[in-house]
């Protein structure tokens, strides 16, 4: 190693030590997030500042970086498919009947596949509105690299699915395949399989008064001991966001951003009217909208610095039970569906400005009537089953581009820019989920609306 190579790892190290300390105070999992947050951006930018984003020191230091920030997202990885199927087994298994899970579930999906086919639309709009287009921009290295991975990595897998194939992709046949993530719509299955799964205890607990008791008492167990789990992941988010906003930061091309610069604020204007959107649709079922955001502001908080649906389940689910007095089994459907079914950043909004820009390169009008209602029909039914952890919103334009008979190479140019948009559309996709789950539990009067309507709210558990 040369010594500014060790230098930048041992003050790697040292904020990362500095950044434990948190652990002696009271601050809240949000607030240790954020301030891992400020230390990662702040120390990229010195080193962009000392080396250039070209350096090889700094490409070399980064590799050490990933060890904590790509090891974080492994572990996340880790957790997903046994914290999506243990939070949709449990809510299911908490009904008094099966009915109730069609009534939860119809509800819940159909409010987040409508905000996806309403985030599409916005999406059209600001990409007009901008003037955004492919034309022009420029493949460089980084970016044949990435259009190379994703080729390998995706086009195989999903580009060449039609629709209704898809949709039978979602299906389980084999669940022990899809808990390893052996697919793109792994999720999915996982989801539908826990569904089966929770529906054949309650019948278990109607039929069997011995066996059903205890089935329903493994299953809290179960759900118990994978939440410690995913809680011990979660304490290491602090230093995981640290080590990637150290990476995007330092490694980021400030003239790329400022090239594209017009595309991330189209994007950020596009995810501030869905959060309007949001806003109008709570209004309208008797929420308050205000008091909504400010209860789960800090599950928003935690969503935009990691980057990652799935992982902000847990604290999800607790801002709607504990801060909004939604019942756990409507919470934990939200939750989890949102995690993989219509997300509003990622599966809605990102893919429909993709293909809008595209269009255009290879002679299509996107703002003909007929297309747009093809193109926003497309990404609505192709919203179910991304993926809630970095790399979602690629998997979903995968699948758009190629439906709507378009080239996918645009994915791989906006990758300088891909990690500063993901953090403002996971914040959307969670908001989504919490939306729909609210919303569900409204038209269905289960709110408990002396906790809805408190102005103290209790505090998150995750410390």
């Amino acid at each position: 190693m040369n010594l500014p190579l060790v230098l930048n790892v041992v003050v790697f190290v040292a904020l990362l030590l500095l950044l434990a300390q948190t652990r002696h105070t009271k601050w809240s999992l949000a607030k240790k997030v954020l301030a891992g947050l400020i230390v990662g951006v702040v120390f990229g930018l010195i080193l962009q500042f000392i080396y250039g984003p070209d350096s090889a020191v700094l490409k070399t230091s980064i590799t050490w970086f990933n060890i904590v920030g790509n090891g974080y997202v492994q572990l996340l990885q880790m957790i997903v498919m046994p914290l999506v199927f243990v939070s949709i087994l449990s809510a299911v298994a908490r009904l008094h009947n099966a009915s109730s899970l069609g009534k939860i579930s119809f509800l819940t999906i159909g409010t987040l596949l409508f905000t996806t086919l309403i985030a599409a639309l916005v999406g059209v709009f600001v990409t007009k509105l901008f003037g955004l287009t492919a034309a022009g921009l420029v493949q460089g290295t980084q970016e044949t690299a990435r259009l190379a991975a994703i080729q390998s990595n995706y086009v195989g897998k999903v580009a060449d699915l039609t629709v209704p194939q898809m949709l039978l992709s979602f299906i389980p046949k084999n669940p022990f395949a899809d808990l390893t993530g052996a697919s793109p719509t792994s999720i999915i299955s996982v989801v539908i399989f826990a569904a089966f799964v929770g529906v054949a205890a309650l019948q278990l607990v109607k039929d069997d008064a011995e066996k059903g008791p205890k089935v329903l008492a493994f299953i809290d167990i179960l759900q118990s001991w994978v939440m410690k789990l995913v809680r011990l992941v979660m304490k290491l988010t602090p230093y995981g966001v640290l080590a990637l906003m150290t990476k995007v930061v330092a490694g980021s091309n400030i003239h790329d951003i400022i090239n594209l610069g017009s595309f991330v604020v189209a994007s950020y204007l596009g995810l501030a009217i869905m959060f309007a959107v949001h806003a109008l649709l709570l209004s309208f079922t008797g929420v308050n909208p205000a008091r909504f955001f400010r209860k789960v502001w800090p599950v928003l908080t935690f969503a935009f610095t990691s980057r990652s649906s799935a992982a902000t389940i847990p604290l999800s689910v607790e801002a709607q039970t504990l801060r909004l007095g939604i019942p756990e089994s409507i919470a934990s459907f939200a939750a989890s569906f949102g995690a993989t079914i219509g997300q509003n950043g990622c599966a809605g909004l990102y893919p429909t400005m993709l293909a809008v820009m595209v269009a255009p390169t290879v002679g299509i009008n996107p703002f003909d009537p007929m297309w747009i209602a093809t193109l926003v029909g497309i990404v609505t039914l192709s919203s179910a089953g991304v993926a809630g952890v970095g790399g979602g919103a690629t998997f979903a334009a995968l699948i758009v581009l190629p439906a709507m008979g378009l080239p996918v190479t645009l994915v791989a140019l906006l990758i300088s820019i891909e990690p500063l948009i993901d953090m403002g559309r996971t914040a959307l996709n969670v908001s989504g989920s919490m939306t729909a789950g609210t919303i569900t539990s409204q038209l269905l009067g289960l709110t408990d609306k002396q906790v809805m309507n408190e102005a103290q709210h209790a505090e998150l558990a995750h410390r």
